[in-house]
């Protein structure tokens, strides 16, 4: 079966989520709304880019969103808990003969932390709303959980796929065989722990990420107060003992909030077909980081935008899309 395709392949749309829901984001709502505004915009690019759906739960956060977005997106009302349709949205790959294809898989709240009715049905309506019939998988996997070069190669975190709380019944080998058999995979590098305090167990797309086939981007610690040191070098180390190259990105360092760390991270950026945008949040290597990742997509414009309030819900841009590929 084919896999999805790399997220550097052409896309038709992308899914974003429009932040809804007043008592979640509380004084938090409308900065990260214009957040949002302002990463569709980069990616639509004045029409050079894929077509912007800015995925909305009612009427109210629908018309907000029209009025914010004008012609630079278009808006889809479906309900849902929030906006991380990274990980509840269907993830969708290439079904062969011009088809996409789309898996649905189980939701159960990042481990049962955050219960927001409607994110267990949100990936089944979205694939609806393309005229897709997604398939039914019947374990707990969300999309920002994995990343792949498009070969059958994946990457994801022992912290994340192996926890307890996700699926305790399924050992390793019986969840290589699962994204196999639903999405393809051939081969599966296996990283450590995610990053500090991150609330989804460590997803890889805070961590690492694939740049090229084989080509595998990691954060270089800031410097000693770097809260994720460890981790970084320990990913380093294993992906490199996989055999797949490394490429070096800077990291934000210690990015605090009400005085905690936050996990903040470069690695969140979305690639679409015409920008590669990137979330910055007013630390010292916010430049450095779009300038790197920038050069490896040399096509695309590299674009930093600022995601502070979308990181006080938990995540930055790649958490709230979903690219839909065009079919091959």
């Amino acid at each position: 079966m084919s896999c999805p395709p790399p997220e550097w392949a052409p896309h038709d749309a992308v899914w974003i989520g429009f932040p809804s829901h007043p008592d979640l984001w509380v004084e938090d709502l409308e900065p990260a709304r214009a957040e949002v505004i302002a990463f569709a915009r980069a990616v639509w690019a004045g029409g050079a880019g894929e077509r912007v759906i800015l995925v909305a739960a009612d009427a109210e956060a629908g018309d907000a969103a029209r009025a914010l977005a004008g012609d630079d997106a278009d808006v889809l009302v479906r309900p849902f808990g929030d906006v991380w349709l990274r990980d509840t949205g269907p993830i969708l790959l290439d079904g062969g003969d011009g088809r996409i294809a789309a898996r649905d898989f189980r939701f159960n709240y990042w481990g049962g932390k955050y219960d927001l009715p409607g994110d267990e049905a949100i990936g089944g309506l979205l694939a609806e709303s393309r005229g897709l019939d997604a398939a039914s998988c019947d374990w707990v996997l969300e999309g920002g959980a994995i990343d792949g070069d498009g070969t059958g190669l994946l990457v994801t975190t022992e912290q994340c796929l192996l926890n307890p709380n996700r699926n305790p019944d399924l050992t390793r080998a019986e969840i290589e065989a699962k994204l196999a058999a639903d999405l393809g995979t051939t081969r599966v590098l296996w990283l450590g722990d995610g990053l500090a305090h991150d609330h989804t167990d460590g997803h890889v797309d805070n961590l690492a990420r694939f740049v090229g086939v084989g080509r595998l981007a990691i954060p270089v610690a800031a410097d000693a107060e770097d809260p994720n040191a460890a981790v970084y070098a320990d990913a380093r180390a294993r992906a490199q003992a996989f055999g797949v190259e490394v490429v070096d990105i800077p990291s934000p360092g210690r990015v605090e909030r009400d005085d905690e760390v936050v996990p903040a991270s470069y690695m969140n950026f979305y690639i679409g077909n015409a920008a590669v945008v990137v979330p910055v949040y007013g630390a010292p290597n916010d430049s450095a980081a779009v300038a790197a990742i920038g050069a490896l997509f040399p096509d695309r414009a590299a674009i930093g935008i600022r995601a502070d309030h979308l990181l006080t819900g938990g995540g930055s841009l790649h958490c709230i899309s979903q690219q839909i590929p065009s079919p091959r």
